[in-house]
């Protein structure tokens, strides 16, 4: 019985990682551009945040970028986000900032989904903003 509570803690504990990665991805592919830097900076991102250890990267990528290919919302990525503190939302932010200036260009597809994100996961522009200048710095 304690091994299945665990089983689930992992299990959802894998999904929400898998979850933020795909978002992370989707904003990386925008643009059409998907490259090897802003996987390092997503790579970097997840370890950051502890939601996994170095040697998992491939592993949840892998899944994460076939849940992003699978999916045509990101209503179902946000939703995990939603219930964090607001303080690890501002970070999924600032990570998101980041991957859109890896080129240091932000285009219209890119801002527009910046915003829809914060829509989805209650930040507000201005805060948004602030992070952006954070981040453009």
């Amino acid at each position: 019985m304690l091994k299945n509570i665990f089983k689930k803690k992992q299990e959802k504990e894998d999904r929400k990682s898998i979850l933020i990665t795909a978002l992370l991805i989707h904003a990386a592919k925008i643009d059409d551009n998907y490259t090897i830097k802003e996987k390092e900076i997503i790579k970097k991102a997840l370890i950051d945040l502890k939601l996994i250890e170095p040697n998992e990267f491939d592993r949840l990528l892998n899944k994460a970028e076939i849940k992003e290919q699978d999916s045509n919302q990101i209503i179902e990525f946000t939703k995990e986000i939603k219930k964090t503190p607001m303080e690890f939302r501002f970070k999924i932010i600032e990570i998101l900032w980041k991957i859109i200036y890896s080129d240091d260009v932000a285009d219209n597809y890119e801002s527009n989904l910046i915003r829809r994100i914060c829509g989805l996961i209650y930040v507000s522009d201005k805060d948004s903003g602030e992070i952006k200048l954070k981040v453009k710095n």
